[in-house]
């Protein structure tokens, strides 16, 4: 025979893996440490100076 589904629970068990997802999604898009943040922004900004240190001065 086929087995009984409460269509409530069918309901939330979706709506919790929906948001499951969109949680994972955004952990890889936003889940950075501040640690990981600042060493990025240090290194943009040592890159920036680097590049400047290069540029020829014009007369």
């Amino acid at each position: 025979m086929t087995e009984i589904v409460n269509l409530r629970q069918a309901r939330k068990e979706a709506a919790r893996q929906a948001a499951r997802a969109t949680a994972d999604a955004n952990a890889v898009q936003f889940g950075r440490t501040k640690a990981e943040r600042e060493l990025a922004k240090a290194q943009a900004a040592k890159a920036a100076r680097d590049h400047d240190a290069h540029k020829r001065e014009t007369d």
